[in-house]
């Protein structure tokens, strides 16, 4: 007969074919589409993930494109600003030199107007003194005819002057 080591060998290699039909007909097919599966969705992880970092990068660019309009967009804003500061500056300042060469030449016509009723005033003073002191000096009492004919060759005289 057989050996028993023999047999048993027989035995254990018939079982171990047997146990492989059965595993690989019940066991092999799921676990090969579990892993074909698997692999599927990581490949598909990964390729949305390459989507999702191209969409990412394509946002920051778009982003940064943004920013930059809008750092250019302040930028002129602000020079705007800074040009119609200035634009306000200057009128202010020529409105202002306007208004001081104003009230100068109002003064000075102030002043004239002063310095001329002045002038009369100590010319009247002046000519009333003169006739005073020349009705002393001639004792006598000028008429009104007098005083009128020598005021007017004083002025003449001081308007000469």
């Amino acid at each position: 007969m057989l050996d028993p080591s023999i047999a048993t060998f027989l035995i254990t290699l018939i079982n171990v074919g047997i146990l492989f039909a059965v595993l690989r007909a019940v066991l092999f097919k799921r676990v090969t589409q579990f892993m074909e599966d698997r692999s599927n969705r990581i490949r598909e992880n990964i390729e949305g993930a390459e989507k999702d970092k191209q969409t990412a990068q394509a946002f920051l660019a778009q982003c940064e494109e943004r920013l930059k309009n809008v750092q250019a967009e302040a930028d002129e804003v602000l020079k705007t600003a800074r040009e119609q500061a200035q634009q306000e500056a200057d009128r202010i300042i020529a409105q202002g030199a306007a208004e001081a060469k104003s009230l100068v030449e109002k003064a000075r016509k102030q002043i004239e107007a002063d310095q001329k009723a002045r002038t009369a005033r100590f010319q009247a003073e002046a000519a009333g003194l003169v006739l005073a002191a020349a009705g002393r000096l001639l004792q006598r009492e000028l008429t009104q005819e007098d005083n009128r004919r020598f005021a007017g060759l004083l002025l003449q005289e001081l308007g000469k002057s």
